[in-house]
């Protein structure tokens, strides 16, 4: 398209003069993940902790800490997003790049900075306070989650305000998960369940990992689709590992493909609208060694254990004690390669994380109703050694009044998940 020079003369305008901020109410709002009741339930609880803590206003930056709050969940790309609670309302300051989306998919308003200056992000976090009347003396931030050099810059944008710690009071806010979260939760390990089977299904010998992990993604991400039909369709994924690339719980899905005789690990993680969910297992693609089966069978010893232990009171480091006996009885304790265990909720492999609740040696918190939790088991043995590779099994459960529901159905261990070569 060709524009003459008076006419682009005319509509020039100079970077000073164009906006810092918008407003921009595009479309109409769509329908969120859960109720508004929820989320009023939610920034009731955090409101209690501004009270307890004295603060003015919340300002939080995390992906997770942002999502939970007010179910939108962001893109970076190098620039910075926040949403701010006061009192009376929140308020989702965001990048022009994303436009409406953001006032759309998010509970409650939406201030949109530009690109036309460097601090414009910083400067709708001064706004969106100034335009509700709240004097910034007691601001709390989100510590886990927020890089040194934006903490000093939100500092800088309100001089004398003090900048205090709110992450780990919404952290354990989060581990209590309401109806509305149970049930999300409880299609995603559904979901899984259905990867896992197409994953299954789709494994022989001579095909790539990479392969059998994008047949697991689209089986879950058509039913995610289908189950979820408001929800953005983003970041689910699966790694599917095979021989050496088992021995660690988060190798990605490589070329290499299935030889009989492999140990194999499947890993679907169906994500629903920022809420994470997993399926792990292992297979053999034939018969395993003899090394190979006791191993596994030890893995699943310690996985039937740790289903048992699960229910309300238990404390999460005894878990981890009880069941590092077991594989201390066979002599694998060296060989254990993470924690038992932990929450479900906001999460992925690049935000979130629900760190008080992880079933360690260094956790001491107490099982309650409501919390969300997986039994995940995992020893690795070295390349070269009888019975090498990585054995693990994952399970999800919800504590209740009475004791814990597994909501994973897959079944696991070697009486259903060795496959014919």
């Amino acid at each position: 398209m060709t524009v003459s020079t008076t006419t682009s003369q005319a509509a020039a305008t100079s970077v000073s003069e164009l906006e810092r901020l918008k407003v921009l109410h595009n479309g109409e709002k769509v329908t969120l993940t859960f109720s508004d009741a929820e989320f009023e339930r939610r920034l009731t609880g955090l409101r209690r902790i501004m009270a307890q803590k004295q603060l003015d206003a919340v300002i939080l930056t995390s992906y997770h800490g942002i999502k939970y709050y007010s179910d939108f969940l962001y893109t970076t790309f190098g620039r910075n997003y926040a949403l701010v609670v006061t009192a009376d309302d929140s308020v989702t300051v965001t990048a022009n790049i994303d436009a409406g989306m953001p006032w759309r998919r998010s509970y409650g308003e939406n201030i949109v900075y530009t690109d036309w200056r460097r601090d414009n992000f910083y400067y709708g976090l001064q706004e969106a306070l100034r335009q509700r009347g709240v004097a910034a003396r007691r601001l709390g931030v989100e510590d886990d989650a927020l890089p040194q050099l934006t903490r000093q810059r939100i500092q800088a944008a309100f001089e004398g305000a003090e900048l205090l710690d709110v992450s780990q009071d919404a952290m354990r806010q989060r581990m209590i998960k309401s109806a509305e979260e149970i049930e999300v939760i409880k299609h995603g390990a559904r979901i899984g369940d259905l990867g896992g089977e197409a994953i299954r299904g789709a494994i022989r010998e001579g095909i790539s990992e990479y392969e059998v992990a994008l047949i697991g993604t689209e089986a879950m991400v058509h039913e995610i689709a289908r189950t979820f039909p408001d929800s953005e369709i983003r970041d689910t994924w699966v790694w599917f590992q095979s021989g050496i690339n088992t021995d660690g719980a988060h190798n990605w899905a490589t070329t290499r493909k299935l030889q009989r005789g492999d140990i194999l690990s499947l890993n679907c993680f169906p994500m629903t609208s920022g809420y994470y969910t997993a399926l792990e297992r292992t297979l053999f693609l034939g018969q395993p060694d003899e090394r190979s089966l006791q191993l596994w069978n030890i893995n699943v010893e310690v996985h039937k254990r740790g289903l048992e232990l699960i229910k309300p009171g238990a404390v999460c480091k005894d878990i981890a004690a009880e069941l590092n006996e077991i594989y201390v009885s066979h002599g694998l304790l060296s060989n254990r390669t993470f924690g038992y265990g932990h929450s479900f909720g906001v999460l992925s492999h690049y935000y979130g994380r629900e760190a008080g609740l992880e079933l360690r040696e260094d956790i001491d918190t107490v099982l309650e109703p409501g919390m969300v939790v997986s039994m995940e088991p995992m020893i690795t043995v070295a390349d070269g050694l009888p019975g090498a590779g990585g054995y693990r099994e994952h399970d999800i459960l919800v504590v209740g009044e009475d004791g814990a529901e597994n909501i994973t159905k897959f079944p696991f261990g070697p009486e259903h998940n060795i496959i014919s070569a």
